[in-house]
């Protein structure tokens, strides 16, 4: 027996590394989205769940996005999402270069052949007014234990160099320095330990989503502090707990490149709709 569709609301379930996201395409039929039926689809348990969800709608390049944490506040970037979401814009158009639009500003996507998709985050931010942080300091090492080093890739970061990534307790770590004061917005926290020339390994806590597998503006961020320390090179190997992901801080951006997945499509049915609204 097949179940009516009619006023029910089609999705998309998709990740990067692990780093998994609900995706609502809004370019031809808006979607009203709110912080509570954000953290209503992001419940595990009674909706679909998800690190992030994003908006495809119109706009004045091949799309513009918008992204949710799971705590139903918004971000400014999402990398992996981005490409994800990219990607599925290719396969849709047949273009292997996209120009999307988003809080951050306009990125542009490509197909990076052997099914990778790359995207260029922007420019890094890395004076203490555009992170932000809370008063004037030096990005390069911050007055916090372990001095960390603030980036700002669309959305805040703290990133902290430490001898042995594993040793951490980044659920205890995380949510410490997630609402530090220096962070009025709050800030996505990683923790990365130098494994290799050029190479990187890295966990992450998101602010408004906790620890994810994988996250691709703090890859980004990760890359461009280790640069500016000279531990690294301006093109790094990052590996996460989801998987591997290769940056490339350029004088146009930070490039990021690394694989998708479009994991499945469904529904949102009208009752549960109804329920949450």
């Amino acid at each position: 027996m097949k179940h009516a569709r009619t006023n029910t609301l089609p999705f998309m379930k998709m990740h990067g590394l692990g780093n998994d996201f609900v995706v609502l395409d809004a370019r031809a039929r808006p979607v009203a989205m709110t912080p509570a039926l954000a953290m209503a689809i992001a419940d595990r348990h009674r909706g679909v769940g998800f690190d992030q969800l994003a908006l495809i709608e119109q706009g004045t390049g091949d799309a513009h996005l918008t992204f949710y944490n799971a705590d139903g506040s918004t971000a400014g970037a999402c990398g992996n999402a981005t490409r994800c979401i990219a990607r599925f814009l290719m396969d849709e158009t047949g273009k292997s270069e996209l120009t999307l639009t988003t809080e951050r500003g306009t990125l542009f996507a490509r197909d990076a052949g052997e099914g990778l998709t790359s995207v260029n985050m922007g420019p890094p931010q890395l004076e203490w007014h555009e992170i932000p942080l809370a008063s004037a300091m030096d990005t390069l090492e911050l007055p916090i234990e372990g001095k960390p080093t603030a980036t700002g890739m669309g959305n805040p970061h703290c990133t902290f160099f430490v001898e042995d990534t594993e040793a951490v307790d980044i659920m205890t770590f995380g949510p410490a320095h997630e609402h530090h004061p220096l962070y009025p917005q709050r800030t996505n926290v990683q923790v990365a330990s130098l494994i290799g020339p050029d190479h990187l390994r890295m966990r992450v806590w998101e602010r408004g989503a906790g620890l994810t597998l994988a996250s691709g503006s703090s890859s980004c961020a990760t890359a461009v502090a280790a640069a500016r320390r000279g531990l690294t090179g301006r093109k790094v190997t990052i590996e996460l707990d989801g998987g591997t992901l290769q940056v490339d801080w350029r004088e146009d951006g930070v490039w990021m490149t690394g694989p998708t997945a479009h994991v499945f499509d469904g529904h949102f049915t009208h009752n549960w709709l109804e329920m949450v609204s």
